[in-house]
């Protein structure tokens, strides 16, 4: 599974009471994440526990990928980010 850093803008229509609340987490560049894995939950019709269980895998994923050093680092013609991204790609349900 390769995971894609191209985001597509989209437009929803929100209430003024969710549109204030969200608006407080764009302050703190949280708000697109938080409706992202939103719709990311509810489009994979997966429930609670698994939804949350592949955002962490996901969130581990994002991490060994900025890693530099693990980016730099080269074992058997594959960099070990790769490596552990691939390992950690496995356990997505």
């Amino acid at each position: 599974m390769e995971t894609s850093k191209r985001l597509i803008p989209y437009s929803v229509h929100l209430t003024p009471q969710i549109y204030d609340k969200l608006k407080e987490l764009a302050q703190e560049r949280k708000a697109s994440k938080l409706v992202r894995d939103a719709i990311t939950m509810i489009i994979n019709g997966k429930g609670d526990f698994d939804s949350g269980y592949d955002k962490g895998i996901m969130d581990a994923i994002d991490v060994v990928s900025g890693n530099s050093a693990a980016n730099k680092i080269s074992f058997e013609e594959d960099t070990i980010a790769n490596s552990i991204i691939d390992q950690l790609e496995t356990l997505l349900k």
